[in-house]
């Protein structure tokens, strides 16, 4: 007669499985049983189930607990990653804020919000200038010298090499040929080299001295460059003033206010992830200011053709990218100096990050200036703002890269 071995295991009580055929089990009432048994046939006549395991599961308290857990792990990893990629998110933010809602861009464009934030910038500059930083600037006085060249003489020439291209409408090329005759950003520059812990008080230094010799230097670059000998009118007088009152101003005023009062200082200097975050908002108000001004115009051209154009700006600043690395490389070579390897360090990143950017505003200042020379304005801006927001983003995960890699080593050598 075919026989049946049952084994019944009950977990997680192991000790109660001898009384398991006498007595009923009674489980809590938040707790839950789930049974399972698998039989296993020999020759068709006899038949061995496996053990029977009865489980209990976990109460719905403890469930809500493991998920809202879950839920906190996953918030950190997000407040994380938004924490170490806060300024191309911000950047990012702006130009899709301004494609799907343009009128607020176009009414702070009315009540003039970029250049209060320009003047933000620079007055957080001007506060978190330390005297230390000033002679750190001073003492890298070639480099700064190399980077102006850079940014006011070299470059301008691959104008002549983008003039080459033949894109319609012209205007397109026309612009970005325009945009590389302009000096550094006014403030992205800045932002960026205090971001990635750079020498911050010569990126400041560049971007002043280059805007404000600039503005004598760029109407002769543009005549021989780009309009081959017709005279070009430029505003010198209103730009100089504007650049007075934007940058070195603010600068100033900042600078005072942390020297005049000691607390301001210290706090400040405790705080000054805060006010890098702080100076990554005012920044990211650029594009959305711009993208929302131009979204009419850029919705009338065709999508390939502004793609070409988004393309060729990419490429132009990942050429000035290489030109000025390279050229960093082989000036810190040839001068021979006698500094820390960390000190080299902070100036390269600020002369590569300052040296590399071209400058919007000062770009669409001279073009309105133009009455119309080269074509129609708003075409000739159109891929200068594209490409000055590539710029930023592109750089702003160069910064990224750079933290990372530093953490990472920082990290190997404490190991």
């Amino acid at each position: 007669m075919a026989g049946r071995i049952q084994t019944m295991i009950l977990t997680p009580r192991p000790t109660q499985t001898q009384s398991f055929r006498h007595r009923q089990l009674n489980f809590p009432a938040t707790r839950t049983t789930a049974y399972s048994t698998r039989s296993v046939l020999f020759n068709g006549s006899r038949s061995i189930s496996s053990p029977l395991r009865i489980r209990a599961n976990q109460r719905p308290d403890q469930i809500d607990d493991n998920a809202s857990g879950g839920a906190k792990t996953l918030g950190k990893s997000l407040l994380k990653f938004a924490d170490n990629n806060f300024l191309p998110l911000a950047l990012i933010g702006g130009v899709v804020s301004g494609l799907a809602n343009p009128t607020v861009g176009c009414l702070a464009d009315k009540y003039y919000l970029s250049k209060f934030s320009t003047f933000a910038i620079f007055i957080t500059s001007g506060l978190t200038l330390r005297n230390g930083e000033i002679g750190d600037a001073i003492e890298a006085w070639p480099v700064g010298v190399f980077g102006i060249c850079s940014i006011l003489l070299f470059t301008p020439f691959l104008s002549k090499i983008i003039l080459q291209i033949q894109l319609q409408p012209q205007e397109f090329v026309t612009g970005l040929a325009i945009f590389c005759c302009m000096p550094t950003t006014l403030s992205s520059g800045v932002a960026l080299t205090q971001l990635a812990g750079g020498n911050s008080a010569l990126a400041l230094a560049m971007t002043v001295v280059s805007n404000l010799l600039g503005i004598l230097i760029v109407p002769f670059s543009i005549s021989r460059f780009i309009a081959a000998g017709i005279g070009v009118s430029v505003p010198t007088k209103e730009l100089f003033r504007s650049l007075v009152i934007t940058l070195l101003i603010p600068l100033i005023l900042g600078k005072v206010f942390r020297e005049s009062f000691k607390g301001l200082a210290d706090y400040v200097d405790r705080n000054r992830k805060l006010f890098s975050k702080m100076n990554a908002i005012f920044l990211s108000l650029a594009p959305f200011i711009q993208v929302s001004r131009s979204r009419s115009m850029l919705l009338m051209v065709k999508p390939s053709v502004f793609l070409v154009a988004v393309g060729m700006g990419v490429l132009l600043h990942l050429i000035l990218l290489s030109f000025n690395v390279i050229a960093i490389q082989g000036f810190s070579t040839v001068s021979g100096t006698n500094q820390l390897a960390s000190a080299k360090k902070k100036n390269a990143t600020a002369y590569v990050l300052v040296a590399s950017q071209k400058t919007l505003p000062v770009m669409v200042a001279v073009v309105e200036q133009l009455g119309g020379a080269f074509g129609e304005s708003g075409l000739l801006v159109l891929p200068c703002v594209a490409a000055h927001l590539n710029q930023i983003i592109m750089d702003s995960f160069l910064v990224n890269f750079w933290l990372r890699k530093d953490l990472a080593s920082k990290s190997a050598k404490a190991a």
